[in-house]
């Protein structure tokens, strides 16, 4: 059998998976009982896995979630108000392929960013290209970007992606430029891509926030009203798992 070859020209071609699958069959008694087609369809099968696994781990770095969260990791028993119902409808990411909203809101410590980051993580999974974002760091990157001619392209890059998440909105007032640029963002997204906002404002004191009536009512008539809500209660985690 023509080994070291046969691994070169895979790896050559970029086939790494093949190349590695190749190797793993070859030291197996085994597989000397496959058929060659068999033998094909194992190494074809472990190339897109390779390539899956690095398309996922590319998403995840761009993506640059907060925390290392994942929906397996979920806390359903402390009680905060999460319907486990729900928030499997939201893994499933039907919301995102129909490019409406998630908005999590509640206390303190709740869980709201790594619920995001969660759903966020799934996303990658998926395949969807997925942003976070600290809603108080992007809009300095705006009003940066706006002196140095980056404003533009940013927005285009906020737009590219499938899911957006501005996490730990309010609840300061908006300034007037943020409220502008918050506009852009929502509207470039509108049926095209999603949201994930996270707030330890209710939602109905957005408004507040936001600050103009006529530009509240322009972005929050373009989110809340195509969004599923996650509206958390309870003291925070971290100090119920430091008293346990």
């Amino acid at each position: 059998m023509l080994n070291h070859p046969t691994l070169d020209r895979l790896r050559e071609l970029g086939l790494n998976g093949m190349a590695k699958g190749f190797c793993d069959l070859a030291a197996n008694p085994e597989s000397s009982a496959l058929e060659h087609a068999e033998w094909l369809g194992l190494l074809v099968e472990q190339e897109a896995t390779l390539r899956q696994q690095k398309r996922f781990e590319a998403r995840t770095r761009t993506a640059k979630l907060r925390h290392a969260a994942s929906i397996e990791d979920v806390d359903f028993r402390t009680p905060r108000g999460l319907d486990r119902a729900l928030f499997l409808r939201l893994a499933s990411g039907d919301w995102i392929r129909e490019h409406r909203h998630c908005l999590i809101t509640g206390p303190c410590g709740t869980g709201k960013s790594w619920l995001a980051c969660a759903l966020g993580d799934k996303a990658c999974r998926d395949n969807f290209s997925v942003l976070y974002q600290r809603s108080s760091r992007l809009f300095a990157s705006l009003a940066l970007a706006r002196g140095d001619g980056r404003y533009a392209r940013l927005m285009r890059q906020l737009a590219r992606v499938d899911l957006l998440i501005l996490d730990d909105w309010g609840p300061e007032p908006l300034a007037a430029e943020q409220r502008r640029d918050l506009l852009e963002i929502v509207e470039d997204r509108y049926n095209t891509g999603s949201l994930i906002i996270t707030s330890q404002v209710p939602i109905g004191r957005w408004y507040e926030i936001v600050g103009d009536p006529t530009l509240a009512e322009a972005i929050l008539d373009r989110v809340v009203h195509a969004a599923h809500r996650i509206e958390l209660k309870g003291e925070s985690l971290r100090k119920l798992r430091a008293s346990a």
